[in-house]
């Protein structure tokens, strides 16, 4: 089977839309119509509770995960590490990005903005850079108590460690694409930020709501 049979599989790889899912069977709505809208752990943290979000969160980085390592196997192109296949494991990543972001099962309305998908998609393939940026998005996350703002700076991170740990490779060029891609489906969060607006993990409330509180 040619390699470029593997794009179409790792897209409905990654269309398979988790959170959706998660929400129709636990409490029977659409999570695109509640909260943030976003098919993402967060909002299915926020709607459905913690064991929800660490299901949906790992599901979502297997999606990514999982072809990335297995079909430039399946396919006869190789090892994911050798030339043509980091080409082939990194253009099944990009085809799982996108669909999460635009599931074909849900008709391309809604998904979600790709930060666990891309995890599984760079964990195969630089599992050490990987590492440290999720540390860096756990630290500013809990520090800040925002979600968004700690996947922004560990998409921004991201490119740095992976040409620390290997160079100009064709990985570090596709992870400043993704990076790029998640600031990208980040852009009302950031304008939030910015405006301090942006809903916090510390008891569902906005900075603004927070600082209302505390002048009362």
């Amino acid at each position: 089977m040619h390699p470029a049979l593997g794009l179409p599989i790792a897209y409905v790889c990654g269309s398979f839309p988790s959170a959706y899912l998660a929400g129709r069977m636990l409490k029977g709505i659409d999570l695109r119509t509640v909260g943030s809208g976003n098919l993402g752990a967060t909002n299915v943290l926020r709607n459905l509770g913690t064991p929800a979000a660490i299901v949906v969160l790992l599901l979502d980085a297997l999606k990514g995960g999982l072809p990335v390592y297995f079909l430039p196997r399946l396919l006869d192109a190789g090892a994911p590490d050798s030339n043509p296949a980091l080409w082939w494991a990194l253009a099944y990543g990009v085809a799982a990005i996108a669909g999460h972001a635009k599931s074909v099962f849900l008709l391309w309305r809604g998904g979600g903005k790709g930060v666990a998908t891309a995890s599984g998609v760079f964990a195969a393939l630089v599992p050490g850079a990987l590492a440290t940026t999720t540390v860096i998005f756990l630290i500013v996350a809990a520090a800040t108590g925002y979600v968004s703002l700690g996947s922004i700076v560990a998409a921004l991170s991201l490119p740095i460690f992976v040409w620390l740990d290997h160079g100009s490779t064709p990985v570090f060029w596709v992870s400043l694409a993704v990076a790029a891609f998640i600031l990208w489906t980040h852009r009302v969060n950031i304008q939030r930020l910015r405006a301090g607006t942006e809903s916090s993990l510390r008891r569902g409330k906005t900075k603004v709501a927070e600082d209302k509180e505390r002048a009362i």
